[in-house]
């Protein structure tokens, strides 16, 4: 992985934190996936160790768990 992924729900908090992760990074530097819209990709979210929205996957496959919004229980439901 040579980018960041940024995992949220769409929740106000989520759309904040996009903000400050995209302006810090770059939009260049980080994919973002909006689980809402992008149900298929929560599988994938999981298995990287997302445990709550929003969180941030870095390119050595740490996830950042930034200000809670939303269990992954909550993007399933």
């Amino acid at each position: 992985m040579s980018k960041s992924i940024f995992y949220h729900a769409g929740c106000p908090v989520c759309i904040s934190a996009e903000q400050d992760i995209v302006d810090l990074i770059g939009k260049t530097n980080v994919e973002v996936v909006h689980l809402g819209e992008a149900k298929n990709r929560i599988d994938e979210a999981e298995k990287a160790g997302v445990k709550s929205v929003p969180a941030l996957l870095t390119p050595n496959g740490n996830v950042l768990h930034l200000n809670f919004g939303a269990s992954m229980a909550d993007v399933k439901g």
